[in-house]
């Protein structure tokens, strides 16, 4: 069962009152918006930089969600991070959103977000920047991966 000592890191993301559908909980596209603000703010602090200002742009080319649990307006949430792959030009993360529930967090949802990183201008793959590359290794768990798989 995955719980967020799985995850090196543990990024705060609040819901906010637009996030409630119709039927009184999150609508599932926004957990999608939770994993992107999540490992977007994390690589800004993580690198001390506005990655938009770098001359490479991590586009996302994939994602996946497994929803495990219902969200609300005002629920507090944590989305747990670590990388799965860290290639060349690509980065494949692994995420979770955690629900805080008094002193506890309860899993909410799991799910996979790949940047590939391309050229801002020719919008061809090209290296991960040197100071993403470095906030980012430190959250490669390949071990965790391989454990998991063995349970499956």
């Amino acid at each position: 069962m995955t719980s967020e000592q799985d995850y090196p890191v543990l990024w705060p993301v609040p819901t906010r009152w637009a996030d409630n559908d119709h039927y009184g909980h999150v609508n599932n596209v926004t957990y999608y918006s939770y994993f992107d603000t999540a490992v977007n703010a994390w690589l800004m602090h993580a690198t001390g930089t506005d990655t938009r200002d770098l001359p490479a742009i991590g586009i996302v080319a994939q994602t996946s969600c497994k929803f495990l649990g219902s969200l609300s307006f005002p629920d507090q949430l944590q989305v747990g991070i670590r990388i799965a792959r860290l290639g060349n030009s690509s980065i494949s993360y692994e995420l979770a959103i955690f629900r805080e529930a008094g002193d506890t967090l309860k899993l909410a949802a799991t799910g996979t977000f790949v940047h590939v990183y391309v050229d801002e201008v020719t919008r061809q793959p090209i290296e991960i920047p040197a100071v993403i590359r470095a906030a980012a290794e430190p959250l490669v768990v390949t071990e965790i991966l391989e454990s998991e798989a063995a349970d499956a």
